[in-house]
């Protein structure tokens, strides 16, 4: 039964559109779960692709070429890094930064493919290398930048420090005995000139780190171009025992 207003007289229908009149469409009903479920996952892959290719990512660390700055050891859980993808886009890599690049030719030889022998499993991890959320099948390795394009690396100090540019560098980092009980063979090679555009770098453990030394050999010079470099270490995310940034100490100050 229509209500009435104060007056007692019968308020006069309202058509659609009109000041008062019931709104439409409320209620409506959204698109089905079945839809709406393969958008919203489209949509989270494509926002991961994008993070993943132009902002960052998260890598393992699988070795112990890193210690003490980064664990890894066979067998065990390694660290997770972040790494940045932005800065190396308005500035170049310096001595000291830590790095993930893609290992050149030569770095390769004893590199075995992550994918699956099985051509539908081989296939689905491809698709989740290109989306991000499965490693890329390449050779990224994590090492510290020691010198840059035009300066010249190798020889010893009395200390047994790395001599850039004939002076020694300052590395609070090492794993090693920071006196002249260092191995002589983590310094003595060379000089050799850094290429324009290209690093020379080395892992902390020097003792334990396949690094440029062991390729002084290929068309580098055991350096790494900068188009191989896909970023800078900034951080240790898990595990939580662990969780804090990696600086870039200034290892000219000596």
């Amino acid at each position: 039964m229509p209500s009435t207003d104060l007056r007692g007289t019968t308020p006069p229908a309202r058509g659609p559109g009109e000041p008062g009149a019931p709104a439409r469409g409320v209620g409506k009903k959204g698109q089905p779960w079945y839809i709406e479920i393969p958008i919203l996952v489209v949509i989270a892959l494509v926002l991961v692709f994008v993070f993943q290719t132009f902002v960052g990512r998260v890598y393992q660390i699988p070795s112990e070429s890193m210690e003490p700055t980064l664990h890894g050891c066979a067998g065990c859980t390694g660290d997770r890094i972040f790494v940045d993808k932005i800065t190396y886009r308005f500035s170049d890599p310096e001595p000291g930064d830590v790095v993930v690049f893609e290992g050149p030719d030569s770095w390769n030889q004893n590199y075995q493919s992550i994918r699956s022998d099985n051509p539908v499993i081989r296939t689905l991890q491809n698709i989740g290398g290109v989306i991000g959320i499965v490693p890329p099948d390449q050779n990224d390795m994590v090492k510290r930048v020691i010198a840059v394009g035009g300066q010249t690396v190798g020889g010893c100090s009395p200390e047994g420090a790395i001599l850039v540019d004939g002076q020694p560098l300052d590395e609070p980092y090492l794993n090693e005995d920071p006196t002249i009980n260092r191995n002589p063979l983590n310094c003595g090679f060379g000089p050799i000139t850094v290429p324009e555009g290209n690093y020379w770098v080395m892992g902390d453990n020097r003792n334990n780190s396949a690094d440029s030394r062991f390729h002084m050999g290929d068309e580098f010079q055991g350096t790494v171009p900068d188009s191989n470099v896909i970023g800078k270490v900034q951080a240790i995310i898990l595990p939580f025992s662990r969780i804090g940034t990696i600086s870039t100490p200034d290892i000219h100050a000596g």
